[in-house]
Parts: structure tokens; sequence; C-alpha cells
């Protein structure tokens, strides 16, 4: 949920280089610049599945960025005591979770009864001891699967192989992030040409002993001269800020903290940047904590100065949940200011920076768009036109332009119309005069160039059935990278200098993973019926010679929300389930995502969030009436807002499923907005504060609907995973429910499936998880399945 729960605007943000991407990512969080939207892997990836995890992270670096080991941690410990666990046909000894039953709540005058109210204080010495008493069942049970080791040391065999992102010109300089193959971090290079010999420039490996430091945001001067990055400890959204002067390498002694949801933009003098920050954070702010921050402030910083010494230029004290996005113009002369609360729905304000920037204190704003009603992400600027993505009146999204110096609506103008069925996903200036433009047909990626100045197509590059997750381009420059990935390609990195209109793209960088043959496996998409009628996209790879028989597993994995498309990307742990267990991968593009505009998302949204459920649910009717797989041999996983989908669908159908894994999930949505960022999600959620939709949340929030299947049915074999640093869906969700299903089904004489959950430590939402993790959590996630649906690891 940042990952993405979304939530802050820049065009093509940039994402940094960690040593992965979770599958539903990709550009998620390209328009929004801390997603902090209910998806996981966040800022340099944003929403997310630890199963799913892809090899490469996604970067887009003319305007965005946007990542078992047991060891002991601030809050939570855990341990893995390598001892034989219960089969799963035996009955499980459950830890037991003290009931309060005087803790009840009312909404609306009905009172709603919460015992396990106690374990949302993380500090609490009985929420610890409760963490280590669940992890303490878990990892036996997981440490038991036979096939452990195996599935490890082929996810590690097959995750050793280069991994690069687009080359990005600055300066007179290429950098470039690459990963050898098995380091926790990408490593930052520098070389003087394209064929140059690349030195490392910075290497996140070296900020921590275990990767768990990792690079969060980042941006150059616009000289080039001086590189900002920002860290993030341990999956936190909190960030610290750093400088680096690119021709000497020396590290400037200032650091900047309590940065969060934020955005990097640096004046064109090359003196100081505009970021994001709440200086009046006065208690912990380490990613442990579960309040909600209030009053960010914008400021500016000149690089070589003290933090103390900052200036605020624009707070908004009468809105204290607002978090404040900000880009300096093309040409320098302006500062677009994107003030937003939910995760949609954006203003836009514009500020005159002094020739001398001369910045001392409050810039005087003006109102471009004064009401929270659409979207709108700063693109570029043409001259005094600025250029801005939005879905007002469109909601396929289009360009407008909006003269600067007579900003009224009735002088805005179209610059590329809305798609009647393409979505246009994102849009990047470059080579002076040109933008690059990406649009979503039916869930592909369509890539054309088009001119700045009258939105006309020039040009549409070639490219397969797949998605773009990488691209780098800049208006000064001719020059252009992207990074094309699919199911069955890890990646291809193409080179365009858009100089010679008669140049094709040529391929720059191809990643091959050995003992990966892509022609044994095949990719269909394929439109089935909800229960509405509606048609929903699924993609569906497996093996040429799989036989439909229904005997072989499936992985069903969905997200539907907060606009957010999940295209196809290549993925380690999903080509192991297929290689080695000869699975069948299925990924349906359900409704509250973006993949077919606004029209799409608000299919899922409010009142409409049955849909998102009902989607998922005859997606899995689907594969069994065609004989991909059976009942019990389907699992279904989702992160973050997928994976209050998978608990919504456990609590509905526990009859259609054979493992459920959950991870990061938000769980209790009669209280979800009052922790940390959560207020954000109202947009696609709503709020228990209203009575209306008190009633809807509370029809299929997976706490409050957990209950004895009928006819003495099982819930399916069941992994929550959490973790001690989630700042962005904080762990009681998952320790609520974990309680609740424990309690309330683990009991029943029935239930012989295991209730489980996995609580790290040292780790976030997703985002800059080291690659030890990464490869831990996938090789826990497949042998809890291969150990529960009775699979055979080939």
């Amino acid at each position: 949920m940042l990952n993405h729960l979304c939530c802050m605007r820049s065009t093509l943000r940039k994402v940094v280089a960690t040593s992965f991407t979770d599958s539903f990512c990709k550009f998620a969080d390209k328009y929004k610049f801390s997603r902090v939207c209910a998806t996981a892997g966040s800022t340099l990836t944003s929403a997310f599945s630890p199963l799913f995890y892809s090899s490469q992270s996604v970067h887009c670096y003319s305007c965005i960025r946007v990542s078992r080991v047991h060891t002991t941690s601030s809050r939570f410990t855990s341990h893995c005591p390598k001892i034989m666990s219960p089969t799963t046909s035996t009955k499980f000894n459950y830890p037991k979770a003290r009931r309060d039953e005087t803790a009840v709540d009312i909404y609306h005058g009905m009172k709603i009864n919460d015992p396990y109210k106690w374990l949302e204080d993380p500090d609490s010495e009985e929420t610890k001891a409760y963490v280590d008493a669940q992890n303490a069942i878990t990892f036996p049970f997981i440490n038991a699967c036979p096939k452990r080791q195996a599935i490890h040391d082929r996810l590690k065999q097959l995750w050793d192989y280069p991994k690069y992102l687009c080359p990005i010109k600055k300066g007179d300089k290429y950098y470039f992030y690459m990963n050898t193959g098995l380091q926790n971090q990408s490593v930052y290079y520098v070389q003087d040409s394209l064929n140059g010999e690349p030195r490392v420039f910075l290497d996140p490996n070296t900020f921590s002993t275990d990767g768990t430091v990792a690079i969060a945001n980042e941006e150059f001067s616009e000289d080039g001269s001086i590189y900002a990055y920002a860290l993030s400890a341990s999956g936190s959204d909190w960030n610290t800020i750093h400088f680096i002067n690119t021709k000497t390498g020396e590290k400037y002694p200032e650091v900047l903290d309590k940065v969060k949801y934020s955005s990097i933009t640096w004046s064109h003098d090359n003196v100081g940047i505009f970021y994001a920050c709440y200086p009046e954070q006065r208690e912990k702010a380490d990613g442990s904590e579960t309040f909600i921050n209030r009053n960010q402030k914008l400021c500016y910083h000149k690089v070589g100065r003290p933090q103390s010494e900052d200036v605020v230029v624009v707070d908004f004290p009468d809105h204290p949940l607002w978090r404040i996005d900000a880009h300096v113009t093309d040409c320098g002369r302006w500062l677009i200011v994107l003030p937003q609360q939910e995760c949609r729905d954006n203003l836009v304000f514009f500020a005159e920076l002094d020739k001398e920037n001369d910045i001392k204190g409050k810039l005087e704003l003006t109102k471009v768009v004064g009401t929270l009603e659409s979207d709108y992400d700063y693109v570029a600027n043409f001259g005094s036109k600025a250029i801005f993505r939005t879905n007002k009146n469109a909601p396929n999204f289009k360009l407008i332009a909006t003269d600067l110096e007579n900003f009224k609506e009735n002088n805005w103008t179209e610059l590329i119309a809305e798609h009647p069925n393409n979505v246009l996903d994102w849009a990047s200036a470059v080579d002076g005069d040109k933008l690059v433009v990406c649009y979503i047909e039916d869930v592909k990626s369509i890539l054309g160039v088009y001119s700045l100045e009258t939105g006309k197509l020039l040009r549409q590059l070639p490219l397969d059935v797949g998605t773009i997750i990488g691209f780098s381009g800049d208006k000064k420059y001719s020059e252009i990278f992207y990074q094309f990935t699919s199911f069955l390609t890890p990646g291809i990195i193409y080179r365009l200098d858009l100089k010679n209109n008669e140049e094709s793209p040529k391929v720059f960088r191809e990643t091959k993973v050995n003992d990966f043959d892509a022609s044994l496996y095949k990719t269909t998409q394929i439109f089935y019926s909800s229960k509405d009628g509606t048609k929903i996209p699924m993609f569906i790879v497996h093996k040429k010679d799989t036989v439909l028989d229904g005997s072989s597993p499936a992985f069903l994995y969905g997200y539907g929300g907060f606009n957010v498309s999940i295209q196809p990307t290549f993925s380690v742990t999903r080509l192991v389930f297929l290689q080695h267990l000869n699975g069948v991968l299925a990924i349906p593009n359900i409704r509250g995502g973006g993949e077919y505009g606004e029209k799409w998302h608000n299919g899922g949204r409010f009142f409409n969030k049955q849909n998102v459920f009902d989607d998922f649910q005859y997606a899995a009717e689907y594969l069994i009436e065609n004989h991909y797989t059976s009942p019990e041999k389907l699992i279904i996983q989702g992160a973050s807002n997928g994976g209050l989908l998978v608990g919504a669908c456990i609590n509905q159908r526990p009859d259609l499923f054979g493992a459920a894994i959950a991870q990061v999930g938000v769980m209790d949505m009669l209280k979800f907005h009052k922790f940390t960022v959560g207020y954000a999600w109202t947009s696609d959620y709503g709020s228990s504060n209203d009575p209306e939709h008190f009633k809807n949340l509370l029809k299929y929030s997976p706490l409050h609907n957990v209950k004895p299947p009928a006819n003495g049915r099982q819930y399916p074999a069941t992994l929550l995973l959490t973790a001690d640093h989630d700042d962005r869906v904080v762990p009681l969700h998952s320790l609520k429910l974990i309680a609740t299903l424990q309690h309330e089904i683990g009991s029943l004489p029935q239930q012989t499936s295991p209730l489980l959950i996995r609580i790290d430590v040292k780790a976030g939402h997703g985002r800059g998880k080291p690659t030890s993790k990464v490869i831990e959590e996938s090789t826990d996630i497949l042998s809890f399945v291969v150990q529960t649906v009775n699979l055979e690891f080939k």
C-alpha cells in the first residue's frame, strides 16, 4: 500500500535500485511519489508480492524513481529451531491469545467486540511474547518441509544472474544500477561513456551488514555535480537524505532526517533541494510506530549547511493530513506544488522562483486547482505551458497544457486527448520538443513518441506483449532507454537516439537466466465472466506440455485496488513454481485496478468492493471448470490491499482454495484509518466513521467475518506474513486476524490445515528488502505450499 497504498505524485518519479521489484509494482509508483496506498513495495516499487518477487527493480529516470534471516530486532524477536512439526493432518496447539471481552467499540449505535485490541501496541511485552510464540510454531512447520533446502538452493541458483537497470545521463556521465546476482542491494556505477569502463559510484551494500538499508529515492542536481539520495532502514517509509559530490566522491556532512513521503527536486542553480518532512515529529520515527503523522512541511535545503538552517517554504496548517509533492519545472522558473490527502485527487499550486533563488521563507503560492476531484501529475513544460497528466473528465487519462501566465481552467488545452479504450499510463519529456508516452492496452504496454508542442504522434515503438518496467530520458538529450519484461522475458533494455528518425530501437542489454528455456512455456490471455457478467482479463502461464486434467497446482494472484495495474513481469519465484512443481500461474486483472482506467477502478471502490472479491472467486472457478487445477490444489496470494482480498475470500469461499498466502494485508476494515497513513486509503475503502460505509465495511472486513464454514468444511491452509517495521500496513492487522482465526477456526475438530503467521524482523512493507530476505521469504512460502497442498518438488 504506498507498493502502493498510493499517495504522492510525480511524473515518472525515479525509483531506486533495489535487488528486486514486486510483481505488480512496476510503474505503480510512478505518479504517486510515495504510494502510501495499500500496496506493498513502495517507493521503488509498490504494491507487492513477495511470492512473485521479480528479480529486477523498476526505474524510470526522467522523473520517477520508484526494492529469514532470523535476527533480533528492536520490537520483535524471532527464532526458528529446526525441529519437526506436525503434519497437515494433525491438530495444532496454537498459542493462546488473551481475549479482553471488555474491549468494545461503538459504531453508530452498534457494539463491536475487539478482544485482541491489546495487540495494537507493538511495544508491549505481551505483544512481543505473542509474536515469539507464533514464530515458534510457524518456522518449525516450514523447516520441516523435506524439500525446503532444495527449494532454497534452486531459488538462489536461478536468482544468481546479472540484473541491470536503464542507464541515465547526467552531465557528461552515464550512471546505471547493476546487481551481480545475489547482492542484497544493486550497486550504482558511473562511466564516462556508454562504452567506458564502469566504476562503482555508490554501493548500498556498505550501508549495513545485512543489506537492510536501501536507497529509497534519488535525484541529481541540474548540472549533475551533486547527487542527493534518500535512505530507508528496515523497510520503513521514514527516510534520511544524503549528498555526494559526483566529481570528487566526497560526502557532504549533513543528514536530513524526519523525511517521509517526499520527492526530491533541485533548484536550477544547483544550490539546494526542496523536500518534505515532519519537523514537529517528537515521538519515535523508525517504522515501528502506529500513530498518524501530521503537519508535513515542504522545506528548502542548501547543500553543505545543517538541516537546522532549512527554510519552510510551503505548509498547510489548516490541513494537517496533507502530503506535499513538489517539482521544479524544466526551465527552473517555477515550483509546482501538488498537495494530496488520500490516494487519489490532488490540488495544483505553483510559485515563481526568484531568479537569484534567494529562498528565505514561505513562497507565494498561486492556486491552479483548488478542489480535490481529479488527479494531476506534472510531466513537463513547454515555455510557460505546463503539461499535466490528468483524469479530469477523462477516466482513461489525457495530457493537458495550462499556461502558468494564464492558468484559468477555461484556458486549458488538450495536448493529447483521452483514448477511448487505452489508458495513458505515463509520459516523459525528451529531446527538447518530444514526449515518450506509454499506454496500457488490454493490460499490455504500448509505447510511442509524440510532439511536446502539438501532441501529434510521431512514431510508434515496437513492443512484444509485456510491460515497460524502466525508462530513462531527459529533455536535454535525444537518447532514450527503456526496459521491457514479460512473464517469460527477464528483461531487455533498448536504446534509441531520437535525432535519427530512421533509426530503430537497438537492444542495449538483454538479461539471460541460466537453465531457463522460455520456449518450453506458454502465456495465454483469456477473458472470463464475473458474477455480474463483466468480462475480466486473466493471464495464464504454464508449461506447454502441461496436461489440463485438474491435477496441476495453480497460483492465483490478485490485487484489485487503488488504480494499480498488474501487468506481466518476470519472477524467479514464479519460475520455480512453474518448473519444479509443474504449476499454473494465473493473474486476473480484477476491478479496482487501473488496467481500464478510472471506470475499472471505480468498479472496485467503496460500495463496489464486493466486485473485487467476486472477480477473484470467479477466476478460481474458471481455472477449476477448465481443468487447470482443482480446489485442493489452488493457492491464492495477495499482498497489502491484495492481502485484504485473500482475507475476504477465505471467509467467503473457504471451500474454493487449498491454501492462502496473505502478505502485509489490511484486515481490520473498521479501524485501518486510525494507524499511520491508513487515513489515505479511505478514498478506496470509505471509513467506518460514515454510517453507510461502516455497514459496507463490516460486510467484508476479514477480521469481523471469520466463522465456521458450512457443512463441516475447513478453512484452507493459511499463512499470513507481516514485519516489525511495516509502517504502511502495521502488523496489528495480521496479528489480530491470526488470533481470531486460531480461536474461531483452529479449535474446530475438522480444521487440520494450519493457520499460521510469519513475522519478519528488520523488514517493512516490502520496499528495499535485501535479496537474502527475499529468497528466504519466497522459500518459506513455497515450502508452506509444498507442505500443505502435498506437492512434489521435482
